[in-house]
């Protein structure tokens, strides 16, 4: 007998079981559940029996979009979860990261020597850069700059006081043949010598001629080089072409030159600098002073490039690249790296130059010694 709807019509070819979806059963009767489809297609045998899972044409609209809701909620939380956990734990993994490797720079102890504090406003930091083999292998990329000759010990090739007051950053030279008094021997001689005596004696010798010094770093050329080659080189101005057949220096043309950490220390440690002047090859006839201005200009550089590195894995690891050829005062730590890399990263130091006089000792040694204007220079980093 055919059924009948609820406005009398009678519905043909379905049994009451099969009548349409949605009409409620006579009263008491319980409801059956409906293991068909609306189109009398059967279920398939991995359905279940209300739709849910299975595609939007095969399944009640209903139950799907309530259970596409359901499920979206909880990965978009997931994906907000795993954002909010990488922006929290990269950042601390590469500051411990860096700790580490700045744990592992090998300290001296020159705390006993450093100025103090007092009413000054400013902060020295004395950086050294010497020409010490040790832990050099043959075949560093960078060993070709400076492994020729036999050399015992380590010498001073570089000494340059970082002045940091607030946002004003200067760089001054220091030269290596400055005619100083040796404060362990009491004996006059080049400033350069007194880091024989340790880096301690080296600061007091510096502080002698009036500047104080804070914080100690020292860094052997082959570190220098490694450092150089971390942050993707260096870019120095050449105002004319140069060569030094010593250092294995070779700059082909003028302008600015991007250089690697071999070409870099090349041009650093040049001793017979010889540029091409319209024409004709001129060696620097400046000597020690010359010198220390290539330097300057180097540090300078290599500062920028470091400061200005924004990749933080990079950035936290360029202690771990310079290997056992820097040496840092006890007291220079690790957020003091932080801090001085900080303000270093939009800034251009000063160049600052001690005025010299060259003179020829009694015992013929070629030396200089500060004029008296070097005292307004002295006075300025010693504020």
């Amino acid at each position: 007998m055919a059924d009948r709807d609820r406005s009398g019509r009678k519905v043909l070819g379905r049994s009451s079981s099969e009548a349409v979806q949605g009409v409620a059963p006579p009263s008491g009767v319980p409801p059956r559940p409906v293991l068909g489809r609306s189109d009398g297609r059967p279920v398939r045998s991995n359905a279940s029996p209300t739709g849910i899972g299975d595609s939007p044409e095969r399944a009640g609209a209903p139950y799907l979009s309530g259970t596409r809701r359901r499920r979206r909620r909880p990965r978009a939380r997931t994906i907000i979860v795993g954002l909010v956990v990488l922006l929290v734990l990269v950042p601390i993994g590469s500051f411990a990261f860096g700790w580490w490797q700045f744990s592992k720079i090998p300290t001296v102890n020159v705390s006993d020597a450093l100025s103090a504090r007092g009413s000054r406003s400013g902060t020295n930091y004395l950086i050294v850069g010497t020409d010490s083999r040790t832990g050099i292998d043959a075949n560093d990329p960078n060993a070709g700059a400076f492994l020729s000759g036999e050399v015992s010990g380590a010498r001073t090739d570089t000494i340059m006081v970082l002045h940091v007051e607030g946002s004003t950053t200067q760089l001054a030279s220091i030269p290596r043949d400055l005619w100083v008094t040796d404060p362990a021997t009491g004996q006059k001689g080049r400033i350069n010598s007194t880091f024989a005596s340790g880096p301690a004696n080296l600061i007091r010798a510096v502080e002698s001629i009036g500047i104080p010094i804070d914080d100690y770093l020292e860094i052997n050329f082959v570190s220098f080089g490694r450092l150089v080659d971390a942050v993707g080189g260096i870019t120095i101005d050449f105002p004319y072409p140069a060569v030094d057949d010593h250092s294995g220096l070779a700059i082909a043309k003028a302008g600015p030159n991007h250089l690697n950490g071999t070409q870099a220390l090349a041009y650093v440690r040049s001793r017979y600098y010889t540029e091409l002047v319209d024409g004709k090859w001129r060696v620097d006839g400046t000597a020690d002073i010359g010198r220390t201005e290539r330097q300057r200009a180097f540090l300078t550089a290599l500062m920028h490039s470091v400061a200005g590195e924004r990749n933080p894995f990079r950035l936290f690891g360029l202690p771990g690249s310079l290997g056992v050829g820097m040496k840092r005062g006890s007291t220079f730590s690790y957020f003091n790296a932080i801090d001085l890399a900080w303000t270093m990263k939009d800034a251009s130091p000063e160049p600052v130059g001690l005025p010299v006089t060259p003179r020829r000792t009694s015992g013929g040694a070629d030396v200089l010694e500060l004029q008296p204007e070097a005292s307004a220079v002295i006075k300025g980093l010693a504020e």
